[in-house]
């Protein structure tokens, strides 16, 4: 399990090119998860995919619309956190790309070269290792499960 995450990560980091490693620092969570909580909600292609991307382009419009200011910070995860339940693509590592993204000042270009290319490396190489014989489940379990499962999302319960 940690072999591939090691192949994974280190593979994103080359294919990348990152002008700076924090461009990527949210990568890590994500293999976490498909490596090591591969049947959850939150790492299925629909949260991983919808999680990065929305996340990131919330950050880059914010920074570019608004500049580096802290409100814009504090706006940009608000607004994420609020888009990624909506449309349950909530995967929690996605979650630092808004700060991530204004911090580096990001602009639209990092969506293909970094973000996409990165999680699309790690998801392969997630889909690959768990057909290597290495545990009993298939990544991905579902495409398209939501994340979170239920629109319930209060945490002092129903």
């Amino acid at each position: 399990m940690s072999s591939g995450a090691g192949v994974a990560i280190t593979l994103t980091l080359l294919a990348t090119k990152a002008t700076t490693p924090l461009l990527l620092a949210s990568l890590g969570g994500t293999t976490l998860f498909l490596f090591g909580l591969s049947t959850t909600p939150a790492a299925q292609p629909r949260a991983v995919f919808g999680g990065h991307l929305l996340s990131s382009l919330i950050g880059i419009f914010s920074v570019q619309m608004f500049g580096d200011a802290t409100w814009v910070s504090v706006f940009a995860v608000v607004v994420t956190i609020v888009v990624l339940l909506l449309t349950r693509t909530v995967h929690p590592p996605a979650g630092a790309n808004p700060l991530i993204m204004i911090q580096a000042h990001a602009n639209f270009s990092h969506i293909a070269l970094t973000v996409l290319l990165g999680i699309s490396i790690i998801s392969f190489v997630a889909w690959i290792w768990s057909r290597l014989g290495i545990g009993t489940k298939k990544y991905p379990v579902s495409w398209s499960q939501p994340s979170p499962p239920s629109t319930n999302w209060s945490i002092w319960g129903d």
